[in-house]
């Protein structure tokens, strides 16, 4: 055998042999407590293998036994141990980077929040100083959570806008001013840790179907809508980004073709200038302005929280004016659906940002329209439901993108980490 064979294969046993862990901790994570038995039969490897490679998890501390289970009948084989992932064995940071918010997290390997921060940041604020404060702001929440560094395995982030995932830069986020920013690179020297980059809509996407809602489907759509609207797909716990990492732009799909209200895109018409954040504000004060001394008047000048809190309250205390402007914006949200509906035929779809503060007030007729026009019967047959991490969704979504990317999708990596 000469050299260049030997290396041929030695690299082919590796790579089969980081495949065969990516199955494992794959079915560990959708399946736990599970036994080696079990395992082989989802993988479809052989128990051998699976006996090897659970072996090697234990020594490194990733997956631990949580005892035996009786055989199904009496007297018939061994008892079977069950095998689980140990969550503290490693951490991911997650960054969601909103319009004038970011949120940073630590999770274990289950995602369960750890030390959640955050960090205001105006528009106005050049994005280098804005993305540096966040670094800063990284490096303290990991010293101050008591964790061992050399645990954390990664960092994700989600970014808006319109995100090259290979190159980690920014390409462009409209609603921020921001373009062409090399995110990865410059957090991967300022922390000194590996970092991946996407669109936040899909990041949260991806966590929804890996720790979320949707662990147990296989087509997810997650729409967030906020100061702009996009959406993240899933299929197969694969993210679909589309040739140019483009897709799920939801929000820029046109809506009223003639006469709409610009957009930042520099279209008219989008479906973000009528079910946005900004959007629904900017018509809630123009109903206020036309009846000065009605209930959304009143509660947009002196009731609490956000703007948008203010007139989610107006609606829930009777004012009919918002209560049908609000009905009609979930109308227009329904209708974008019933299409993604039509193209995509998804299991289930979470709404997020927004949809969530007013899901009372929005979600009956988003479900109902979408009923109404979707296709056929596939407007009935895919469950739609709010985000099931609150406020946390983009950055806990960023952490599973940093999970996936440096622990479910690269075991060489973590198992050459000494903790």
């Amino acid at each position: 055998m000469t050299n260049r064979q030997a290396l041929v294969i030695g690299g082919n046993v590796s790579t089969v042999k980081s495949h065969n862990l990516r199955a494992v901790l794959l079915m560990l994570r959708q399946h736990e407590p599970t036994s080696r038995t079990r395992l082989a039969e989802l993988s479809g490897l052989s128990t051998t293998t699976i006996t090897n490679l659970t072996a090697e998890l234990l020594e490194q501390g990733i997956v631990a036994e949580d005892g035996p289970v009786m055989a199904q009948r009496r007297g018939v084989g061994r008892p079977r141990t069950l095998l689980r992932l140990v969550p503290n064995a490693r951490y991911a940071v997650g960054i969601h980077i909103g319009v004038g918010q970011i949120r940073i997290i630590l999770t274990d390997l289950h995602a369960n929040l750890l030390n959640p921060v955050s960090l205001a940041h105006p528009l106005e604020k050049p994005p280098e100083q804005v993305l540096r404060d966040t670094a800063a702001l990284v490096r303290e929440a990991i010293a101050q959570s008591g964790i061992n560094p050399q645990a954390v395995i990664g960092v994700g982030i989600g970014a808006s806008g319109l995100v090259n995932p290979l190159t980690g830069v920014n390409v462009v986020a409209p609603n921020l001013g921001w373009r062409d920013l090399p995110i990865r690179d410059w957090f991967t020297e300022w922390l000194g840790l590996p970092v991946c980059v996407d669109n936040n809509a899909r990041a949260m996407a991806l966590g929804e179907a890996m720790f979320g809602a949707g662990r147990d489907v296989r087509t997810l759509a997650f729409v967030y809508a906020r100061i702009g609207v996009g959406a993240g797909i899933v299929v197969d716990n694969q993210l679909y980004r589309g040739s140019a990492a483009g897709a799920g732009e939801i929000g820029h799909t046109t809506i009223i073709p003639n006469g709409g209200s610009p957009c930042r895109c520099g279209n008219s018409g989008c479906l973000e200038t009528l079910v946005s954040e900004p959007a629904i504000v900017r018509l809630a004060e123009e109903l206020a302005a036309q009846n000065p001394q009605g209930l959304l008047a009143e509660h947009l000048q002196n009731g609490s929280g956000t703007s948008i809190e203010r007139v989610f309250a107006a609606a829930r205390a009777g004012d009919t004016a918002t209560v049908t402007m609000l009905d009609e914006r979930a109308c227009y949200l329904g209708i974008a659906l019933a299409n993604l509906v039509n193209v995509l035929n998804p299991d289930l779809i979470v709404l997020g940002g927004i949809c969530v503060q007013g899901a009372d007030l929005l979600l009956p007729t988003i479900e109902a329209t979408i009923h109404q026009r979707a296709f056929a019967n596939l407007g009935e047959q895919v469950r739609v439901q709010t985000a099931s991490f609150g406020p946390h969704t983009g950055a806990v979504g960023a952490a599973a993108l940093a999970l996936n990317t440096f622990f479910y999708q690269q075991p060489d990596r973590f198992l050459a980490v000494t903790v």
